[in-house]
Formats: structure tokens, C-alpha cells, sequence
């Protein structure tokens, strides 16, 4: 058995500076887990070409990792513009939408939610800008909300709206998302994840996964939560989605700041508690899209999110634009391999397990740890097992996830701790059980003489009974 096993994921956002088959092999080389597409900034053409990319390049290399469709969701975006809009403090600016002209003289710019000067008070606050520009509203009409400008700065081209604490009337799926998806979906060996941007509410991820069902997509569903309505409800949002992401960077916008790292232990000690992955996201190396390093701050960040024991550890403009891509992944690689030795929890106690198959899980789990060098093998064609497996956190354990279906093989990147194998299951469960050794030794995961606990079904007088099973490997 290799001497160190990663436990958490990486996952890498492609673009410009990583989408080319060279470099999508360097990144899956590197250790990359799974891979996102960002649908704010892309086409269906970029899509069929990336996903095929990936594909290809993973038979290349023989080791496969899983696709992530991160729809663009519900926005609130100013116009285009034809030059930037200076604004100083005290200034007034007009946002009016688009289906009207602006009622004043002044500075002014529509927008592209037509219920925006219904849903604002007076008093409330607009940030535009990621929060760069900061605003009041001061007077409102029936089609313009008329603000007073509290931080100077420039206003440019499409620049995001953030509503902190307002409910807006927008739908979770937009017709771009709808579009998006069924055009992933359509592909051979699509997407294997949606990710689905600001979850304010459980019925959001019922929209989806109805969407998703009835075109008979099997993709899992990782909510991302970015708003104070989503932090208001996560309990239920983690409940229904089949995974989170804490998206820090609208979601440091919407909440106040010194909030957010007490917000993002919530998330994970929710997730852990019902047995979710949760992935923790943006401006985790930022300077590393212009540096070759990461600042001090930034490693200790990463920490942080390996010492909560965070599933996958996301990476977005350092792989799409950024300078140094593969750096960044081999940063994210360097960090998680000195932090996680480190980190000695027991198993996860928070986890409610109901299912008598789920509590034998916890018994193999405390039998993996107490035999010292060993693992756990598991047989799922659902992905039910090892996900569990995962959530129960075994520090220092691999967890040797067998399955014979292709889409679940690659869901299985996500989970904490395993390490899927694709592989053909026998009639005869023991002659699975000494295929996936045999597997196992082939590829010098383990060392004959490991004691391994392996987790499968057993045949016993013409019955199918779940065993709890010691097996060394010879």
C-alpha cells in the first residue's frame, strides 16, 4: 500500500488556460479528481469538444475523472455598456429596467430583472460589482430603483447584482440553464454532476432533479449555496441535494464577512451530519492566477478546509484563466499531503446512519483503523456504500470502491477517501471478491500480507445475506 493515500479531492475549473487535450492530460496526471465547466462563460460547442477532450484523454492516461456542469442560474446583471460609468460617494445612480428608459437626467443603466424595483425596499443595499461598488436605495417608481452611490469606483459592462437579505422572484432554472443541461445530457458520457448556483430553498433541487429524471440523466446534484436565503434553509437544501458547495464568493458578498469561515464550518458539520459531500470553493490560491505561489493566507485557508475534513477542495480562476494552472493543482496536491497526517479525528460522529447496512459500515470503518495498515473494499452499483463510507471520515484509511457501472464509477470521484475502480462483477461473489484483490495487487494499491476489511454480499443456502468480511491479501 503507497505510503501516503490522498483522502480529499480536487476539483479543477477548465477555460482558456487548461482546456486544450495537452493540458487536460497534465491536470488528470497531476491528480485532478473532477472536472467543472463553468456555463457562465462558455457554448455548447466548447462543451461537446471539452467533454470529449476529457474522455479521450482519460482512456489515454487510464485513470478517469468526472465531469462537473456548473449552470449559470438566476442572475441580476447590468447592461452592456458603451464606456464604464465613473461614480463618486454621494452619488446618484439609476437602475431602471430594461423594458423602460431612465426617468432622471442623471447616471443610470438598466438591468435584466424586470422585478427589481419590486422586490427593493427603500433602505435596502445593492452591491454591484462582487461588493466592489456598495449602494442604498434612496427612492424607488414603478420600473427604477434610484440609489445613493456609499463607495466610489467605476461601473462596467454586465457587472453582477447582490440583493443581501432580499427574496427575489426569480426561477432556480433558467431557460440558458435548461438549455445547457439538455445539451450535456445529450452527450455520449456527458455530465456527471450538476451543480446548481444560488439554492435558496429545497424545492430548487426537486425542480432539477424532475428536470433531470424525466430526460433520464443519472447526474448528481451539488447545491450551491450563496445567499442568506440558502444559509437560512440548509438544513432542508442539504437534505435534498445529493451535495454542497460552499461558494464563498457571492456567498462573502450576501453575508456579512467576518461571518463566513463560522457559516462554512455550519455547512460542513450539516453535511457531514446527513452524510453529503460538501466542497468548499472560490479564491482559495486566487493570487496563484498571477503567481507562481500562493500567500501565506491562502495556505492556511486550504488547511482549514482539510482540517474540517472537507470531500474536494475546488480550484476556479487559478485553472481558467490563470497563469499557473498546474501549479496550482500541484500547491492544492502539496498542502492537502502535509495537512491531512495531521488530522486525527475519530470517525464521524455526527453522521445519523439508519439503515442496518449503513451501521455495519461504521463497524468495518473502526476495524480498518484499529488493524493499522489496511483499507476497506466495497461493491456498490448505486454508490449508496462508499458514499457512506466516506461520510464516516475513517482518517488514513483507502476506501477501494468497486462498481461495474461506468456513471457511478465516476460519481465515485467525489466522496472522501475513495478511489473507484471500474470493474466487471461475477455471478459468484467470491470470485469478485478475489478479482478485485487481484486488481488491487495488480495496480500495487496493496502489498501481499495487507489485511483488508471487504464489505459484499454472500450466498448462503440460495440467500443474498450482506457480510462483513476479513480477507488478506495473498
Amino acid at each position: 500500500m503507497p505510503s501516503y493515500y490522498r483522502h480529499t479531492k480536487i476539483i479543477a475549473t477548465l477555460g482558456p488556460a487548461t482546456d486544450a487535450p495537452e493540458m487536460l492530460e497534465k491536470l488528470i496526471r497531476e491528480g485532478v479528481d473532477i472536472l467543472r465547466l463553468n456555463m457562465a462563460h462558455t457554448t455548447p460547442e466548447w462543451v461537446a469538444d471539452t467533454i470529449g477532450h476529457i474522455r479521450a484523454v482519460s482512456e489515454k492516461v487510464d485513470r478517469h475523472v468526472a465531469v462537473l456542469m456548473d449552470v449559470k442560474g438566476p442572475e441580476i446583471r447590468t447592461a452592456r455598456l458603451s464606456e464604464n460609468i465613473p461614480l463618486e460617494l454621494g452619488d446618484s445612480l439609476e437602475f431602471y429596467i430594461e423594458s423602460s428608459q431612465p426617468t432622471s437626467q442623471g447616471k443610470a443603466v438598466s438591468v435584466n430583472y424586470p422585478g427589481l424595483p419590486e422586490d427593493v425596499q427603500i433602505g435596502a443595499t445593492v452591491l454591484v460589482d462582487s461588493g466592489l461598488l456598495r449602494m442604498k436605495v434612496v427612492r424607488k417608481t414603478a420600473t427604477s430603483l434610484f440609489c445613493e452611490v456609499l463607495t466610489s469606483g467605476s461601473l462596467g459592462s454586465k457587472r453582477h447584482i447582490n440583493l443581501p437579505g432580499v427574496h427575489v422572484n426569480l426561477p432556480s432554472l433558467t431557460a440558458k440553464d435548461e438549455a445547457d443541461l439538455e445539451h450535456g445530457i445529450g452527450l455520449p458520457s456527458g455530465i456527471d454532476f450538476v451543480a446548481l448556483s444560488f439554492v435558496r430553498q429545497a424545492e430548487d433541487i426537486a425542480t432539477l432533479r424532475r428536470f433531470l429524471t424525466e430526460r433520464g440523466s443519472r447526474a448528481r446534484i451539488i447545491a450551491k449555496i450563496e445567499d442568506q436565503a440558502g444559509v437560512r434553509n440548509m438544513e432542508e437544501i442539504v437534505s435534498a441535494a445529493d451535495g454542497i458547495m460552499v461558494a464563498r464568493g457571492d456567498l462573502g458578498i450576501e453575508i456579512a464577512y467576518p461571518k463566513l469561515p463560522l457559516v462554512q464550518r455550519e455547512m460542513v458539520a450539516s453535511c457531514q451530519a446527513q452524510g453529503k459531500p460538501v466542497i468548499i470553493a472560490t479564491h482559495l490560491l486566487e493570487s496563484m492566477i498571477t503567481s507562481p505561489m500562493p500567500t501565506r493566507a491562502e495556505i492556511s485557508d486550504v488547511s482549514n478546509a482539510i482540517r474540517e475534513q472537507a470531500d474536494a477542495v475546488m480550484l476556479s480562476g487559478e485553472t481558467t484563466t490563470g497563469r499557473y494552472p498546474l501549479e496550482a493543482v500541484q500547491t492544492m496536491k502539496e498542502i492537502i499531503e502535509s495537512i491531512e497526517p495531521s488530522v486525527r479525528h475519530p470517525l464521524n460522529k455526527r453522521i445519523q446512519l439508519h439503515e442496518p447496512k449503513a451501521k455495519m459500515l461504521r463497524s468495518a470503518a473502526v476495524l480498518a483503523q484499529e488493524l493499522g495498515k489496511s483499507g476497506i473494499v466495497v461493491f456498490s452499483r448505486s454508490g449508496f456504500l462508499p458514499y457512506v463510507l466516506g461520510a464516516l471520515r475513517p482518517c488514513g484509511r483507502p476506501i477501494f470502491a468497486f462498481t461495474d457501472d461506468a456513471e457511478i464509477f465516476r460519481q465515485l470521484t467525489l466522496p472522501w477517501g475513495v478511489e473507484p475502480f471500474h470493474m466487471p462483477f461475477c455471478e459468484n461473489p467470491e470470485d469478485t471478491i478475489l478479482d478485485a484483490l487481484a486488481y488491487l495487487k495488480r495496480g500495487d494499491w496493496v502489498e501481499p500480507g495487507t489485511w483488508l476489511v471487504v464489505i459484499t454480499n454472500a450466498l448462503a443456502h440460495e440467500r443474498v445475506i450482506d457480510t462483513l468480511q476479513l480477507r488478506q491479501v495473498e
